[in-house]
């Protein structure tokens, strides 16, 4: 299992990642400390999620509808549904399968490496447009309310010209440490 820890003390942990008579997938623990926003509204073309909560209270809006989730309770997002979550508890853990995982494991690894790096904000944002359309580009998705057109023109053509000047693979290069550097 690689476990992934954020500055801010989230720790995304790989549990699994295969495939099933359901098909491939990858299954994912989140530890999260404190309640905050996880993800903004955004769908996926091809992949559907599932969360299950294990511990604490995460507010999920999934294609429209608000849903209130605590220890035991399953929230899906089929492909192509917009979807966000919060967390309102201290101490969240919550399972989280993809399928079909596509890239989304390297999503958190780039992720966590430019926040172990400090470029991030405190939020998880990162400072650079190009690296903001990196994980665009990971998520295998589109944000919610602007058209996707545009953001394959946009945060596609940034994420191109990352890999052009070399930044996606400087990027990269911290993302196998699975605990920020000390």
């Amino acid at each position: 299992m690689d476990t992934l820890i954020f500055r801010n003390g989230h720790r995304v942990t790989r549990l699994a990642e295969g495939r099933d008579d359901d098909g491939p997938f990858l299954r994912l623990e989140h530890r999260i400390p404190r309640p905050e926003r996880q993800a903004g509204s955004h769908w996926h073309p091809a992949l559907a999620e599932r969360w299950t909560v294990q511990q604490g209270r995460v507010r999920f809006r999934v294609a429209g509808k608000d849903i209130d989730a605590g220890p035991g309770e399953t929230v899906a997002a089929a492909a192509g549904q917009v979807h966000r979550f919060r967390t309102d508890s201290p101490e969240v853990v919550l399972l989280h399968e993809i399928r079909p995982p596509l890239r989304h494991w390297q999503m958190f690894q780039l992720w966590r490496s430019l926040d172990a790096a400090g470029r991030t904000t405190r939020n998880r944002v990162p400072r650079n447009p190009l690296a903001v359309a990196l994980l665009w580009e990971y998520q295998d998705g589109y944000l919610a309310g602007v058209p996707a057109a545009l953001q394959r023109i946009v945060l596609g053509g940034l994420a191109a010209l990352a890999r052009a000047t070399g930044y996606e693979a400087r990027c990269l290069a911290g993302s196998t440490r699975s605990r920020p550097p000390h």
